[in-house]
């Protein structure tokens, strides 16, 4: 069983309370916008497993040592991260192909501030955007997510907010 992070869209901020909840992870999953190189070493320091895509916003450093997608199992889920990935029946079009084609099992995107958990029915996959765990944006609470995978199994899912 892993225990996983999910945040999002941190636009260079990271505080102790991030840092605490990244703690008591096995594993912390940054679906980008990251913005500060800081962030995500940060996040390192205390994160025995640490993975993460770029963003829209992020710059060259950022782009250098993650990619724009990650595609990997955890226990036996096949994950597929991104920042820009839209959600069920609105996928973005540069993945949309791909995503009917061959579908993972979790699907995990940022980039819309909103955080969003829903089926696709289609598809047979749970969709995960964690909304914003940074200060910069429209959104009004900060939020994360918080969830265990039990072999197959996508379990235990906690929203974490935070007021901005």
């Amino acid at each position: 069983m892993r225990k996983i992070l999910l945040l999002s869209d941190t636009h260079s901020y990271i505080d102790d309370r991030i840092l605490e909840y990244a703690s008591h992870a096995d594993e912390v999953w940054h679906a980008g916008d990251i913005g500060d190189i800081k962030v995500s070493n940060a996040l390192k320091k205390v994160a025995p497993l640490f993975k993460a895509v770029y963003g829209n916003i992020d710059g060259v450093e950022i782009r250098k040592e993650f990619p724009l997608t990650q595609r990997f199992f955890c226990e036996k889920v096949d994950v597929w991260m991104t920042h820009i990935g839209g959600y069920p029946g609105k996928y973005a079009p540069t993945l949309r192909e791909e995503i009917k084609k061959n579908p993972p099992k979790l699907f995990i995107c940022g980039h819309s501030h909103i955080l969003k958990v829903m089926n696709d029915q289609k598809l047979h996959l749970l969709h995960m955007n964690p909304g914003a765990a940074g200060i910069y944006g429209f959104h009004k609470v900060r939020t994360m997510l918080r969830f265990e995978i039990n072999y197959e199994n996508i379990q235990n899912l906690e929203v974490i907010e935070f007021s901005r």
